[in-house]
């Protein structure tokens, strides 16, 4: 029993065979995903995906690489969705500075509006980071956002940063660069991430885990991610998919 926390089968990759993507998940044991919306492209597309599949779950957000197209009408589209039954949290939101395409005001302005609009809405809320992690958690302070609490999404900070988002009543997520060679900081992160507040996910398309490493990513290859931190923290993998999938039941609110 695993639970992918984090896929994007609303992405374009998926557009010729996601009904086979999901079945080979829910054939390698992933039994319940939350599809994450994040642009007037893919928000739908998860809501509709939410609608065709008892055991996945949508979430809607503005991703901060396309901040610079925001409008007010998306937020108060945002909080329309919010009350949709399959929406299970807001997000993903944050801040990106890797990618130079929306100024960083703008996105500190969009991520702080939606950070609100959860704490109307008592959703939990999915976190993107990218090299702006000082910033992110600076702002999540300033908006108390452990009112309604969060994962940081795809996690790939420090052990100390970590200290900081748990201090927050934030959730770890970690996904395929776990299982890479070369990340050793984040193999220490999963080693040591107190396991009532760890969760997985796969980002797929993107972020493959070894050893498909390169590829395009699958829900079903959340497994290796499962495995990669049973071995790290010398525990059975039945155990990890078992204790994820418990986060991810309360952390979302499902029955």
């Amino acid at each position: 029993m695993l639970f992918d926390t984090h896929v994007h089968l609303n992405a374009r990759q998926f557009a010729e065979d996601r009904h086979e993507v999901i079945e080979r998940a829910f054939e390698a044991g992933v039994n319940r995903m939350v599809v994450v919306g994040f642009d007037e492209e893919t928000i739908p597309i998860a809501i509709e995906i939410a609608e065709q599949y008892e055991s996945i779950y949508a979430a809607v957000g503005w991703h901060p690489v396309d901040a610079i197209h925001y409008k007010e009408s998306h937020l108060k589209w945002l909080e329309e969705l919010s009350s949709h039954p399959k929406v299970v949290a807001l997000g993903e939101m944050g801040l990106d500075y890797h990618w130079d395409t929306s100024p960083k005001e703008i996105q500190e302005e969009v991520f702080r509006k939606q950070i609100r609009l959860a704490k109307k809405m008592h959703k939990p809320i999915i976190i993107h980071n990218r090299e702006a992690t000082s910033d992110v958690i600076a702002i999540l302070q300033e908006e108390d956002a452990q009112t309604v609490g969060g994962i940081m999404h795809c996690f790939s900070g420090s052990v100390s940063e970590m200290q900081d988002c748990l201090q927050l009543n934030f959730y770890i997520s970690l996904g395929g660069p776990v299982t890479f060679k070369n990340a050793k900081e984040l193999k220490e992160v999963a080693k040591v991430a107190p396991l009532d507040r760890l969760l997985i996910e796969t980002d797929a398309p993107y972020l493959a885990p070894h050893p498909n490493r390169g590829k395009r990513n699958e829900p079903a290859y959340v497994t290796f991610v499962a495995k990669q931190i049973a071995e790290l923290k010398n525990m059975e993998y039945e155990e990890i998919c078992q204790i994820t999938t418990n986060n991810a039941l309360k952390f979302f609110g499902i029955k």
